[in-house]
């Protein structure tokens, strides 16, 4: 298994049981060709984290699967969106929480191409390692996700290879080596290239990187310089929503990354710092400006985020270890 794919912290959420939390909210009607699927694993805070979206124009395609947990309900949304075909399903990448459900949701749909990178192809046809790492290492994240079932090899193909009309693949491995993003006319589906956002009321949002441990700013950067090169308008976050300025996102979120490589450098040459992970999230709480918004979260995704604000602050611990930075 990749390295990069898996996190070091096993988090502090609950579980719950379906019943207490909202499974599936109605699908979002973007517009006459997007739909945006929200997917609800059984997790406090996580009821608007994870999406699917599906485009339907020439050719009609899903943009991820979400958990396995959350298959049955992407199934219905599909089912009352009256989709009984889809020409491609396109994964951003392959950790469980975007494609955890590929096993159910090909089955669903026996005839469609799963486009992915090509890095991820044996761990679809092959998942008791990925999920036996996840296990491990999310504990009852890893449970709330549940275990993705194994894909025919002759299912799966090389976003290298695939060439569709009106769709164009952009190779982005800076949250994760096998990350890919998807472009068409009017959409960017960033995954999580231009990292985790939160639409909040009068226009307000509010936005954090998604750079787990192994990290590299370099690798980052350059791809979101890509989506920035493709001219996009409208971005489609995975986690969670969407902007319509796309490139204005982009370029604010490039010069966080900055930010943070500045803030968290900044605070870690500190001697008196005995707990690196809980100063550089209290400094970054203070000065980041894409995440001033934190205190009109929720208080359960305030507890989710705090969480994988840690973890993305790790990733670029592990990154500043090195003596060459």
């Amino acid at each position: 298994m990749d390295s990069q794919v898996f996190t070091s912290n096993i988090p502090p959420f609950q579980l719950v049981c379906h019943t207490k939390l909202q499974l599936i909210s109605k699908t979002q009607k973007i517009a006459d060709d997007l739909f945006l699927i929200p997917l609800s694993p059984p997790l406090n805070g996580f009821s608007e984290f994870i999406s699917a979206w599906l485009y339907r124009g020439k050719i009609t395609f899903l943009v991820d699967v979400g958990p396995s947990t959350t298959a049955t309900d992407l199934l219905r949304a599909l089912q009352e969106l009256n989709i009984d075909h889809l020409d491609y399903i396109l994964l951003t990448h392959i950790h469980l929480d975007h494609a955890g459900a590929i096993g159910q949701i090909t089955d669903a749909f026996p005839q469609t191409p799963i486009i992915c990178h090509k890095a991820g192809i044996s761990h679809l046809t092959e998942p008791s390692q990925l999920w036996g790492g996840t296990k491990k290492v999310l504990g009852s994240m890893a449970l709330s996700y549940g275990p993705i079932q194994p894909v025919d090899a002759n299912r799966l193909s090389d976003v290298n290879q695939f060439r569709a009309e009106g769709v164009t693949p952009i190779i982005t491995p800076g949250h994760a080596p096998h990350h890919v993003s998807y472009q068409t006319d009017n959409y960017l589906f960033a995954g999580e290239t231009g990292g985790i956002y939160v639409s909040l009321p009068q226009r307000k949002f509010y936005l954090r990187p998604a750079t787990p441990p192994r990290f590299f700013l370099d690798i980052a950067l350059q791809s979101v310089d890509a989506l920035i090169a493709s001219q996009p308008k409208t971005i489609c976050y995975a986690h969670f929503g969407i902007n319509d300025d796309a490139s204005m996102m982009l370029e604010a979120h490039r010069g966080q990354l900055l930010l943070w490589k500045a803030l968290i450098k900044d605070e870690i040459q500190s001697p008196s710092v005995k707990d690196r992970t809980a100063a550089c999230l209290k400094r970054l709480l203070k000065e980041d400006p894409l995440m001033a918004t934190f205190d009109q979260l929720r208080p359960d995704i305030q507890e989710r985020e705090r969480y994988f604000l840690k973890n993305s602050i790790n990733g670029y611990l592990g990154y500043l270890s090195s003596d060459v930075r």
